[in-house]
C-alpha cells in the first residue's frame, strides 16, 4: 500500500508505507476514534508519522476531517482489502 500525502495531486507524492507509530481504533466508537488518534499524533515528532486501522463508515469520515482542522497532513484513506471497500480503513497521519 502506498500513501500520497497532500490536498491536491499537484501537491501529493509518493511515499512508503512505513509508519512510525501504529494506532487500531477498530474497537472503539466516536468520539473515542478521535480522541485517540489525536492523542497518538501529539506524541510524534515533528515529520513523523501514524498509521490508523479504522473502521468504515463515522470513523473513516470523521477522523480524517478532525485531524484536517487541527493542522495535521492527512494521507488517502484506503482499504485495508481492496475487496471489500467497506471493511477496516488505513489512514496514514503526519504530524508537521
Amino acid at each position: 500500500m502506498q500513501y500520497r500525502f497532500g490536498t491536491s495531486s499537484k501537491e501529493s507524492s509518493i511515499v512508503e508505507n512505513i509508519a512510525d507509530q501504529f494506532l487500531d481504533i477498530t474497537s472503539l466508537v466516536c468520539p473515542m476514534t478521535f480522541v485517540r488518534t489525536k492523542l497518538a499524533v501529539e506524541r510524534l515528532n515533528s515529520g513523523q508519522t501514524l498509521e490508523v486501522r479504522m473502521n468504515y463508515g463515522e470513523p473513516s469520515r470523521n477522523v480524517p476531517a478532525s485531524l484536517r482542522e487541527h493542522g495535521y497532513i492527512v494521507a488517502d484513506l484506503q482499504p485495508e482489502n481492496p475487496a471489500s471497500p467497506d471493511g477496516v480503513q488505513r489512514l496514514l497521519v503526519k504530524k508537521p
